[in-house]
């Protein structure tokens, strides 16, 4: 008769479910190892073992990588919250007084990290000399929720309903020309311009959004794959472009053409998991960000 108690053999040890949270995460066995410190083929290994011991698969293995099952979904919440538990206390027995230190993973976009993010951190640098930073910029932002980051600044009108955060503003935009471009040409109208835009890379961002309504006609002359890439194109006077209102101030090279574009608009949201947002290292990044980021 068989017993409906696993023995402590069929029990994952705590590094066992560091592992399955790992793969979970990165959903390679490369990127897993990565984040172990170790070489893939210990962390195959260690799956096989694991697995085997459990008597059931944790992973369908696909062309897009190891996907977790339910179960292992349910695992890997367990080790994120053993996680975080024990990083919390490690941070009671530190001294009162003792340093910030540790790693913080932030996601963000180009033009968020260029225009806002990288001009606030020399304050953060003096403030916590033994923090680390550990920056993201894409179009595709990092989840907090596997833990790929720590903290995000996302344009977003409403956050995932899981994190917690806090509104910063509302990012507004305008269109811009370089002041290479010529005055004269700077003066035609928006429906005569060459515009610069990222139709294919971000097609549903809001200034791609705006001109295809206020300008169906209009074709871009140039397209790229990010709002850093436009300012790029506009300060080698490319033409024009819509950006975020808040780049002016680390741009020189830009001239506005008007004010603010109406109904275009997006929210910036600093947020972060739930399950660490408490931890010394995070809240210290949190609270700079939270007071320090200001949008016109």
């Amino acid at each position: 008769m068989k017993t409906a108690i696993a023995s402590a053999h069929d029990t994952p040890s705590a590094a066992d479910l560091q592992l399955l949270l790992a793969l979970a995460r990165g959903g390679t066995l490369a990127l897993a190892a990565q984040r172990l410190n170790a070489d893939t083929s210990t962390v195959f290994r260690s799956l096989q073992r694991i697995e085997k011991q459990l008597g059931q698969r944790l992973f369908e293995r696909t062309r897009r990588g190891y996907l977790p099952v339910e179960a292992t979904i349910a695992l890997a919440a367990h080790a994120e919250r053993i996680e975080s538990e024990l990083e919390a206390a490690r941070a009671v027995i530190r001294p009162a007084d003792a340093a910030v230190s540790g790693r913080v993973r932030l996601t963000t976009t180009d033009s968020v990290l260029r225009g806002l993010v990288l001009p606030s951190l020399p304050v953060l640098a003096r403030a916590h000399p033994a923090l680390q930073l550990e920056l993201l910029a894409g179009n595709e932002l990092a989840s907090l929720t596997r833990r790929d980051a720590d903290l995000a600044l996302r344009a977003t009108p409403k956050p995932p309903e899981h994190l917690v955060g806090r509104h910063l503003g509302t990012i507004r935009f305008v269109a811009c020309a370089g002041k290479a471009l010529p005055a004269t040409r700077r003066r035609r109208p928006f429906a005569q311009q060459d515009w610069i835009a990222p139709d294919d890379a971000m097609p549903d961002h809001p200034t791609v959004r705006w001109r295809r309504k206020q300008l169906p006609r209009v074709t871009p002359r140039h397209l790229v794959d990010s709002i850093s890439s436009v300012i790029d194109a506009l300060r080698a006077g490319l033409g024009v472009g819509a950006v975020p209102l808040f780049m002016l101030a680390s741009e020189p090279d830009l001239v506005p053409l008007g004010e603010p574009l109406e109904g275009c608009s997006s929210e910036l949201w600093l947020l972060a998991h739930p399950e660490s947002r408490h931890l010394r290292r995070i809240a210290a990044a949190y609270a700079h960000f939270a007071g320090s980021l200001r949008l016109p």
